[in-house]
């Protein structure tokens, strides 16, 4: 049986969602018009889903990563690559969080559109689940990144983490200063039932 698959669209980008990805939302669209990825910079697409953060970053990156856990993502990735025409620059990898990178692995800027809802430990039994289960206080997988993302951070880099304010912002932004990058949010959008989209971006102090 085929699996069903939806369109979406951004600027001049077509990304075609199987039904077992994480399908972009305001969570999404809010990040990738605030990448600021530049020319020749070294990406690493965390989480990448459809592939919409590191098809728009390898318009202008010189390379991209794009890790996810989600092996029916990084197919449906590799495929929008190809579709938006920037498959040559862009190298797939099917992991969990930086498991299979290189330890030794820098990046210019790293991209996180995590798994931040609250949710009881079930919602992991599915592919399409592992996209927004956090875990009960919606930190699991937030708290697990933050604690590897910076041994991976080139010393003039940037690290991009998107989540919710149901996952406590106060909490990141400490633990990343805890790490020792100085941490702001720089875009928001409210969204109903007192939930607001935040993202972060934290550089080395």
């Amino acid at each position: 049986m085929l699996s069903r698959t939806k369109r979406v669209f951004f600027a001049e980008s077509v990304f075609v969602v199987d039904e077992c990805v994480y399908e972009p939302a305001e969570d999404s669209f809010l990040f990738v018009e605030n990448l600021g990825v530049k020319e020749r910079e070294v990406v690493l697409d965390m989480g990448t889903g459809c592939g919409i953060l590191g098809i728009v970053a390898a318009k202008k990156a010189c390379e991209v990563v794009a890790v996810d856990i989600n092996p029916c993502a990084v197919r449906c990735a590799r495929k929008n690559a190809a579709l938006n025409r920037v498959r040559s620059k862009i190298a797939f990898v099917q992991c969990d969080l930086f498991a299979s990178l290189n330890r030794n692995a820098k990046f210019d800027a790293i991209l996180f559109n995590a798994p931040y809802l609250p949710t009881d430990e079930m919602e992991t039994d599915s592919w399409i689940g592992r996209a927004w289960a956090g875990g009960v206080t919606g930190r699991k997988i937030i708290d697990r990144f933050i604690s590897e993302a910076p041994k991976h951070l080139k010393p003039s880099g940037q690290i991009l983490l998107l989540q919710s304010t149901l996952a406590c912002v106060d909490k990141t932004l400490t633990n990343l200063e805890e790490y020792g990058l100085k941490a702001n949010v720089v875009a928001e959008t409210a969204l109903p039932f007192f939930e607001t989209i935040t993202l972060i971006k934290a550089e080395l102090a």
